[in-house]
């Protein structure tokens, strides 16, 4: 995905049109990514600063205390190693039927390290791979969740997840050991049921011997991205089928909701438009697309639904907080962090901050700025909860 800018600074005290920061071009660096704008560093860690990447594996020295981000589009694990290395491993929240005609060939999966699982005589592969065969063939992935929940038309949505959660978490390094792990506040403009989905994965986490404990979304952002700000701020997670909200003073949600629509309401949208299959809608939004710089008629499609969920979150948001009852006195000016696979678009940090500065909010703002690692800053919010909880 293409991306230069992932700050955008307000002016003070008020906060007019949004100022984004820039500087004198320096040489284009090695990796190809476009010089010239400074990324704002997100607040440290609290007790680990590097975070590393990798596939699902079975750690062997890890700290006590996992997180798990179990989102639409992806699920991921977080774990803190001996050495205060945090270690996130992620998994697309997908799977795909295997033809009849290759239901037998289970050693050429394995040789190309495809993960896969065997469920009512047939086979599954799971995750990225998923998708991949999807695309190479023409075909759609299944999905085990919807807008953020379970998906209520998916019959293997539970054991699929089940499959997923076990092959990142892998097994409890002691007894009981406690995983915090993600769910989306209640839905402003659906009827989610988030006393089932909230029960179904507890389920699946507390059978393969961790306790569970359930966390807000938005509020895990607020733990990764705002401790250098007393943990007072915004958090918007920006997911696969929903986007969540929380305004937080010094830790406390003052105010929580989410909407349901999220990255693939845009796919959904795009591909009827377009008259495309949706998984080439996906590997559009995906792509090098910039939201400030569309190229073609697909992309503008992109950039169109982009802006119009932007604008449905933060109107519901300016509303909601106006509504809200015993709403903390925020002095200082608030910090706002976008993170979640959805936002990670190129443009999407200039877009926010300009229709954020069209609302007239009540709160002022310091700024906007994406997650340094916007995929993992649900996953790591929840690992510090729970390393809280061990400490």
């Amino acid at each position: 995905m293409s991306g230069e800018t992932t700050s955008v600074r307000f002016n003070q005290p008020a906060a007019p049109a949004p100022v984004v920061e820039q500087q004198a071009p320096p040489a284009p660096e090695a990796n190809g990514q476009q010089p010239g704008v400074p990324v704002e560093p997100a607040a440290p860690i609290p007790a680990a600063v590097p975070v590393r990447t990798e596939q699902p594996v079975q750690e062997t020295n890890v700290t006590l205390g996992r997180g798990l981000d179990v989102g639409t589009a992806n699920l991921l694990a977080a774990t803190q190693d001996a050495n205060g290395e945090i270690v996130v491993r992620r998994e697309r929240n997908a799977f795909l039927e295997i033809p009849a005609t290759f239901a037998g060939n289970m050693d050429m999966l394995t040789r190309l390290n495809v993960p896969y699982v065997a469920h009512r005589d047939k086979l599954y592969v799971l995750g990225d791979a998923s998708f991949d065969l999807a695309n190479m063939f023409g075909h759609e992935v299944r999905r085990p969740m919807q807008d953020g929940f379970l998906s209520p038309v998916e019959q293997d949505a539970i054991p699929m997840i089940r499959f997923i959660v076990e092959r990142l978490l892998g097994q409890p390094k002691a007894a009981g050991e406690p995983v915090y792990f993600c769910i989306p506040a209640p839905s402003i403009d659906k009827d989610n049921d988030t006393v089932y989905h909230e029960g179904i994965v507890s389920s699946i986490i507390k059978k393969l011997g961790y306790t569970p404990h359930p966390m807000n979304e938005a509020h895990a952002i607020v733990y990764s991205e705002l401790s250098e700000h007393d943990f007072t701020g915004i958090g918007v997670s920006c997911g696969g089928g929903m986007f969540n909200v929380c305004v937080a003073y010094k830790t406390i949600p003052a105010v929580t909701f989410s909407v349901a629509r999220g990255g693939d309401w845009i796919d959904s949208s795009v591909s009827k438009v377009m008259g495309i299959p949706r998984t080439r809608a996906t590997a559009i939004k995906e792509g090098d697309v910039n939201l400030m710089e569309p190229r073609n008629r697909e992309e503008e499609a992109v950039v169109l639904y982009y802006r119009n969920l932007i604008q449905y979150v933060l109107t519901n948001l300016k509303q909601r907080f106006l509504l809200a009852r015993d709403v903390p006195q925020f002095t200082d000016p608030v910090e706002v962090v976008v993170a979640g696979g959805t936002s990670l678009v190129g443009g999407f940090v200039e877009v926010f901050a300009e229709e954020l500065s069209k609302i007239d909010f009540p709160l002022q703002i310091a700024g906007v700025r994406r997650g340094e690692d916007a995929i993992a800053s649900v996953v790591r919010g929840c690992l510090i909860a729970a390393a809280l909880s061990e400490s």
